[in-house]
């Protein structure tokens, strides 16, 4: 696509920064700027032409990019709109817009105000938001169209402190709202509303030690809890992240994870304030392929989906070929071997370097290059964090010259707590501790966190507070090691099957190892009090189908998922994938499944991880059948 309603006009509004870009460095944040909306302040006034964010307009089918000083005076007159309800200081403002700049005026517009943002996933389900919208008090709510509001307004959920609904769509008459309940108005008529009384007072700015979010966590096993964010958190994890990845002023980000996932807050649109650089959002992730080619990004956040989604779709287009999968496997090896000797890793498996040098020279264009033309051509940072990156992944994409960073952290951390650096990439572990941030390993190997970037506590849940400290640090839940002063996380303390037998299983690994073929698009462990291991799996379509012709079932038919020799076969792989676990860890039993587990199904949190209970009783017959058999 190159015309102007793609790469072109894309390139061009880019273009139009390119020289300020290139005559531009970004300084260290100064030690003064201790808040958010200082942050903003210095950014603004440091480069105020520079690209600031780029998005697609629908409506004009064009490309649209914003300086530094325009999106400034947009924020201005969003935080005058604000200003003009009245909120009290600390009002907790909803947030539930894709991303954007709308996004990042309203949540800017809070902060500068003393208000606290209460981010809310685009895709959550109306149950879950109307919960968070009573749970945090929440005064006011933008969203991104009139029907999102009125499916959490049916579930008729007492929200009495929510006084203002501010609609990003137009709609054609005002809404009538019910009585006693919210104002509700577009955003156009909020934003050109003028006070009819006096202008009123300047803002007071917030303190450092204020909430500057509400982020709510993704709830895998219960309600979800409000973590209590501070703006010195988040500005401390921010300076300490700008350190360690090093971003540039010419520096592009496609965002595309949700604006009420930390990870993309702080890495994803904090940061790139910090450090000046463009961040253009991706126009959904049906879309994120051709984005990728349209924008080129130079620095990608994202989670490990994204990764295993594309070498799943490598894997598939290999797979008619032979001698075009001896060759990918081949430059992958070769690759591999040349990061770990860049890395000054020890090598796995001994080669020549001089014979690696000359393979290189062939492979390099004809199969490393096109896998990074996938992702635009440009990167030189790619994050991964949220989960575990499976090992063959990273092997692949390190391999290829993808210089793919692993990270870890936690909403209660603000989120970053180690990532590897470009120069210092171990991908056996999550990196070192950001500056600032200390480590500890306690009992049963649960890693402990202290540093300036520590969440106050949950909102309203004193007892979950006290219980997620001990002696003044926080408690992840994560077992890890520390090895050569870089972090390798082992595993979940709690999220640990143990079998009517005894034996103990953590179930992320196995899984991780399972959808490392590519017949597998998701999988679930289970068997925690049951006789042994077995799991729930979302077959790939494409693969389903050619298993289906090989053993001459109609892949279309429902019971041919539920056919002995299907599941055999599926086991068999499963069995190969997993046989460096213990005979015990590996599933005896399998259930196939064709429907993709989302969050609009409630089988995953808005940050892709499995909702465990609700898959096991979405399934409970089925698994219950599958253990009697």
């Amino acid at each position: 696509m190159d015309d102007m309603t793609g790469g072109a006009a894309a390139r061009a509004v880019g273009a139009t920064f390119e020289t300020a870009h290139k005559a531009a460095r970004s300084d260290a944040v100064p030690a003064q700027v201790r808040t958010l909306p200082q942050l903003l302040d210095w950014r603004v006034g440091s480069t105020p032409e520079l690209e600031a964010y780029r998005e697609f307009n629908a409506g004009t089918g064009q490309w649209a990019s914003f300086s530094w000083r325009e999106a400034a005076l947009r924020i201005a007159s969003w935080r005058a709109a604000l200003a003009r309800t009245g909120l009290e200081r600390g009002s907790r403002v909803a947030i539930l817009l894709p991303n954007g700049l709308a996004a990042v005026c309203i949540d800017q517009a809070a902060l500068a105000l003393a208000c606290v943002p209460v981010p809310l996933h685009a895709l959550d389900n109306p149950e879950s938001i109307a919960y968070i919208l009573a749970d945090s008090d929440a005064a006011l709510l933008v969203v991104a169209s009139l029907g999102q509001w009125q499916a959490i307004a049916a579930l008729q959920r007492a929200l009495p402190m929510l006084r203002n609904v501010v609609v990003l769509e137009e709609m054609d008459s005002a809404v009538d709202a019910p009585a006693g309940g919210p104002r509700i108005c577009s955003v156009t008529a909020w934003l050109a509303a003028r006070a009819e009384t006096a202008p009123p007072l300047p803002p007071l700015a917030p303190e450092e030690d204020e909430l500057a979010a509400l982020v709510y966590t993704s709830g895998t096993t219960g309600k979800p809890k409000g973590v209590m964010l501070t703006h010195a958190n988040v500005v401390s994890n921010v300076k300490a992240a700008l350190v360690r990845v090093a971003p540039r002023t010419d520096d592009v980000f496609l965002s595309f994870l949700p604006l009420s996932h930390t990870f993309e807050r702080t890495a994803g649109y904090y940061l790139p304030i910090a450090a000046g650089c463009c961040v253009a959002y991706a126009r959904s992730i049906a879309l994120l392929a051709d984005d990728l080619l349209i924008v080129s990004p130079t620095i990608l956040i994202s989670v490990p989906r994204i990764y295993e989604r594309v070498y799943a779709k490598l894997r598939q287009a290999l797979a008619g070929s032979e001698w075009r999968l001896w060759l990918f496997m081949w430059a992958i090896e070769v690759g591999w071997r040349r990061f770990r000797r860049e890395q000054a890793l020890p090598e796995e498996r001994h080669g020549w370097p001089l014979w690696d040098s000359l393979a290189w020279q062939l492979l390099e264009p004809r199969v490393a290059r096109p896998v990074r033309a996938a992702f635009g051509g440009r990167l030189r940072v790619a994050v991964s964090g949220g989960a575990p990156l499976p090992p063959v992944i990273s092997r692949c994409f390190l391999g290829l010259g993808l210089p793919v960073l692993q990270g870890y952290g936690m909403t209660e951390t603000s989120p970053v707590v180690a990532v590897n650096a470009p120069d210092d990439n171990d991908p056996a572990t999550v990196g070192r501790a950001l500056p600032g941030v200390e480590l500890r390993i306690a009992e049963r190997s649960e890693l402990l966190v202290r540093g300036p970037s520590v969440m106050r506590g949950y909102w309203k849940r004193e007892t979950d507070t006290h219980n997620a400290f001990l002696d003044g640090w926080l408690r992840t839940g994560d077992q890890a090691v520390i090895e050569h002063g870089r972090l390798r996380i082992l595993g979940r303390v709690k999220e640990i099957i143990v079998t009517s037998t005894g034996e103990k299983i953590a179930p992320v690994d196995l899984e991780l190892a399972i959808t490392a073929d590519p017949l597998f698009e998701q999988a679930c462990a289970m068997g925690d009090e049951r006789p042994f291991i077995a799991c729930v799996v979302v077959l790939n379509r494409d693969a389903w189908v050619r298993l289906a012709g090989s053993l001459r079932l109609d892949p279309s038919a429902p019971a041919s998922l539920r056919d002995a020799g299907a599941r055999r076969a599926a086991l068999e792989k499963i069995t190969a994938r997993t046989s460096a676990f213990p005979r015990y860890a590996q599933p005896r039993a399998v259930l196939l499944t064709l429907a993709p587990w989302t969050v609009e199904n409630t089988l995953l949190t808005p940050t892709l991880k499995v909702k465990r209970q609700n898959l096991v009783a979405r399934y409970k017959a089925e698994i219950d059948a599958m253990y009697t058999r």
